[in-house]
């Protein structure tokens, strides 16, 4: 059975990608609007003066959800429990999978933990907040 993101998953992607109603550029200069939602709104693109409602972001969250969900699904030989799998997709939705987390399925779960705080580097540079992004998708992993 496939695993949906619970309320405490979406308030940790929510906290780290913040929510700006009007589009801006994000650092790899990809036009971004919402909850770090890429891509197009109601089939318009992502420009300069672009705005949307909190109701809109929250839409296009859900839908992003989705699709980083079945990529966290799509291994269940971990049978994740709910911590492991809103840690996952936080990952996911911040990276754009978990293939090269997981060694496409080859990693141990203990493995995946550790490896976990190493995704912290935008252009080969740390940033802090993908530092302290990794840092709370592991505490929530490894929470029982």
């Amino acid at each position: 059975m496939n695993k949906t993101t619970s309320t405490a998953g979406i308030a940790l992607i929510k906290r780290f990608e913040g929510c700006r109603l009007e589009a801006y550029k994000c650092p790899a200069d990809v036009w971004t609007i919402g909850y770090g939602h890429t891509g197009s709104v109601d089939g318009k693109a992502i420009g300069a003066g672009m705005k949307i409602t909190l109701q809109k972001a929250d839409e296009l969250l859900k839908a992003d959800l989705a699709k980083f969900e079945a990529k966290v699904n799509k291994y269940d030989k971990y049978k994740w429990t709910q911590n492991e799998f809103d840690a996952m997709v936080s990952f996911a939705y911040n990276i754009g999978n978990i293939d090269q987390l997981t060694a496409k399925g080859t990693r141990t779960k203990d493995m995946i933990a550790a490896k976990l705080p190493a995704y912290n580097k935008a252009a080969g540079k740390v940033l802090a907040g993908l530092t302290k992004r990794r840092k709370a998708e592991q505490e929530l992993f490894l929470r029982k």
